[in-house]
């Protein structure tokens, strides 16, 4: 995904949240709208794992990849809009997941001082 994807995406997700807002009357401090969204992302999580047959108690299914897509970008929306919430742009995002990508490999690869993490040598 390009930056200007991601910018994109934003940008959607900033006029629709709008239009929520102004058209449901909507208006929550900015920690109550982070905790929807949690709770949101929470509900949306669960809808996938019905989708990848979780419930290992029932005959599996054949996974519905359009659904299971659906499922998955409605988690999208619900992060992004929280970003928004929380004041982070796409740019932002971008440079702090390039930071913690960057720090995930170098601890999964030992390189740091935090235990626990290292790939075990085959």
């Amino acid at each position: 995904m390009s930056r200007d994807m991601l910018r994109e995406i934003f940008r959607l997700q900033q006029k629709f949240d709008e239009a929520v807002v102004e058209h449901r009357g909507l208006d929550y401090p900015p920690d109550v709208w982070i905790q929807k969204e949690v709770l949101a992302i929470l509900s949306e999580l669960s809808e996938i794992l019905d989708e990848v047959n979780f419930k290992w108690w029932k005959d599996p299914k054949d996974i519905d990849h359009e659904r299971l897509k659906e499922e998955i970008v409605d988690v999208l929306h619900f992060f992004v809009s929280m970003c928004l919430k929380a004041g982070i742009g796409p740019d932002e995002l971008y440079e702090a997941y390039v930071l913690k990508n960057r720090e995930n490999f170098a601890r999964q690869e030992g390189a740091t001082d935090r235990e626990g993490y290292a790939w075990k040598k085959q």
